[in-house]
């Protein structure tokens, strides 16, 4: 019989159990979530060291073992009842949580598709009591100070939810991706996962000392680099920068993978919120598009980052797994999250290279002190940190011949255009100041040209070693960061249009368009609404005015409904001006002179983002000695 001719059936209570089960099917789905939400309440415990040990993937048994305060013998039995917790009380403490778990529902759900058991003990016990999940027995059992919880036999109450379970090594993988995430924000505990009495993996704990008198803040930096190296190999340290950003309410800390890093997979991915790993379109969003002007192609950037924020602006009763959130302010969140990417891949890298090994006296200094101490030595960029350097004293002896263009045929406006700026962008760098001989590869990140290939690369010497420069991806960069800037310093100005560019709106356009009139007009766009179902384009940023208006328009609209839609203006509007430096930069096949090579090596060292040029194409490359000597088989 169709499900449509039953007849109706009286409204009436569900059954505890069945209530518990459905309950289960939204916070347990497999073994790893059972981990999850087991080191969750470790954590709260204020636990150091978390043992979990496996059998079958977990489908068998789930130990969890931590040595945090434990649980009284008198509120055992309650822990096991749902919506029963220690965590909040009422609902303000709801609206500030900062704890992992606070729901109440973990124990009870697990329970009731499993055979459960808790065995705690707190400092102020003589002996740990053993509780039964299923007979609700209590009897004194060892155990140092801590708890353990054994989950046995998952769904066995419920055998068509175990048939969807995967293999015992897919399970375990994800059990030990549970577990990983949680490491990677907590450097202080320690973490052990055994898997039919076979060590799979072990993080140490990493110390922090708060009497030592070295700030806190560096001491949990230096620990969470160490963490980030454990979990995700030396590489990921290497090939990536540290976040540090600070915009109003909102922290951001972490490291970005530099672009050369990137991935084909989004699986180096990290977002955690308060402490607390998220899936958030916000934070994906907003780090993808901090990558959008030095990303070649469709290749995934790799990024551990760290979001604090006051308890009271982020909602994290969102879903029963506690891994969705809900700012109260996106906008906020998706610009502090954008800049600090942003800020921190926009640091040349050979200065920071150079920086760090310096800073680790793996390269000599340029002199020392009348105490005979080494002194750091000067170069242009050397105060990265705080803002890019003025262009004027970048030991230029004649810049402007480099940007002179041949003589070609007639050319668009545009082009013209970037031309000319391209011949007259650098001419305070015209200023000399000593003579390049007097440089030492010490003194320059990128090192002191000695050739040109084909008219293609310049190669130059520097400390490390040699480096391969490709002249007119890295002038392509310098222009286009100089486009940009000029740009930038102005106000976004609008251009009216002749005749308004009119298109069926939704009624979700409709709304953005009304609700954010003054972000629209920051933007340099007038839109006005002719109907409930019609929006009009009346002024376009007067850069653009030449595009798509309903094109741009929609996409920001959408932006605006969910974003930061000055993303979208400042992407259509690279996109036009990174055009503009592709044509109006140096040319292949083109021979330059020492100087002028010098002269585009310095600027590299002081334009942002030179790393990749303007499609996301690296601009540079370093051989060091060792991988030369290599190539001779010196040293075997």
């Amino acid at each position: 019989m169709h499900p449509a001719t039953q007849p109706p059936r009286a409204i009436r209570e569900l059954p505890d159990e069945l209530i518990s089960q459905i309950a289960a099917g939204e916070v347990v789905e497999r073994p790893a979530s059972v981990v999850r939400e087991l080191v969750d309440n470790a954590l709260d415990a204020g636990a150091t060291q978390i043992t979990l040990r496996l059998l079958a993937g977990g489908v068998r048994l789930i130990s969890v073992e931590d040595n945090g305060v434990g649980i009284p013998a008198n509120e055992l039995p309650v822990a096991l009842k749902r919506h029963a917790t220690s965590k909040i009380t009422n609902l303000n403490e709801l609206e500030s949580v900062g704890t992992m778990g606070f729901r109440g529902e973990a124990l009870a759900a697990i329970q009731s598709v499993s055979e459960l058991s808790v065995l705690s003990r707190t400092a102020a016990q003589d002996s740990a009591m053993l509780l039964d999940g299923r007979s609700g027995e209590l009897q004194p059992a060892a155990r140092a100070q801590g708890t353990t919880v054994e989950v046995k036999e998952l769904f066995y109450s419920t055998p068509a939810r175990r048939k969807f379970l995967k293999t015992d090594n897919t399970e375990l993988a994800h059990c030990v991706e549970a577990v990983r995430r949680h490491a990677l924000t907590r450097p202080e505990v320690g973490f052990a996962i055994w898997h039919e009495g076979k060590l799979v993996e072990q993080w140490r704990a990493q110390t922090m000392d708060a009497a030592s008198g070295e700030d806190l803040n560096k001491q949990y930096q230096a620990a969470l680099d160490r963490r980030l190296t454990d979990l995700l190999g030396d590489d990921f340290l290497q090939n990536s920068v540290a976040v540090h950003y600070q915009s109003g309410n909102v922290t951001v800390v972490g490291r970005a993978g530099i672009p050369d890093a990137a991935r084909s997979r989004a699986d180096h991915q990290f977002a955690y919120v308060n402490g607390r790993y998220v899936r958030d379109k916000v934070i994906t969003h907003a780090a993808r598009s901090a990558y959008e002007d030095v990303l070649h192609g469709h290749r995934q950037p790799i990024y551990a980052l760290y979001v604090e924020i006051e308890p009271t602006r982020v909602d994290v009763n969102v879903h029963p797994t506690k891994i969705e959130v809900r700012f109260r302010d996106g906008r906020e969140v998706h610009q502090a999250v954008r800049h600090a990417v942003e800020n921190a891949l926009a640091v040349p890298r050979a200065n920071m290279l150079m920086a760090n090994a310096l800073q680790n006296h793996e390269l000599p200094m340029t002199g020392t002190s009348e105490l005979g101490a080494l002194t750091s030595p000067t170069w242009p960029n050397a105060n990265w940190q705080q803002a890019p350097m003025p262009l004027a004293g970048t030991r230029v002896v004649d810049m402007g011949a480099l940007w002179q263009s041949t003589p070609r045929t007639a050319l668009p406006a545009e082009e013209q255009g970037a031309q000319s700026f391209a011949t007259n962008a650098f001419s305070a760098a015209n200023t000399p100041t000593a003579s390049l001989q007097d440089a030492t590869p010490e003194t320059w990140p990128l090192g002191k040209a000695i050739a040109q290939l084909h008219g293609v690369y310049i190669l130059a010497e520097n400390a490390q070693g040699l480096v391969l420069v490709d002249m007119h991806a890295a002038h392509e960069r310098i222009v286009y960061e100089q486009l940009k800037t000029q740009i930038d310093a102005q106000r976004i100005s609008s251009q009216p249009l002749l005749i308004p560019a009119t298109f069926p709106a939704t009624a979700q356009e409709v709304a953005t368009t009304e609700a954010c009139a003054d972000a629209l007009q920051e933007l340099g766009l007038e839109i006005s609404t002719l109907s409930s179902k019609t929006l009009a384009v009346r002024a376009v940023p007067s850069t653009l005015a030449q595009g798509d208006a309903v094109a741009l328009a929609r996409s920001v609209l959408a932006e605006l409904s969910q974003h930061d839609a000055s993303t979208v203006v400042q992407r259509a509007r690279n996109e036009l001006l990174a055009t503009m430096a592709c044509h109006g930069a140096v040319r292949a096949n083109r021979k330059l002179t020492i100087d002028e090579m010098n002269g585009l090596l310095r600027q590299m060292e002081v334009t942002e983002r030179s790393d990749q040029c303007n499609h996301g194409r690296p601009t540079w490359r370093q051989l060091s000695m060792r991988e030369l000597d290599a190539l001779f088989l010196r040293g075997r």
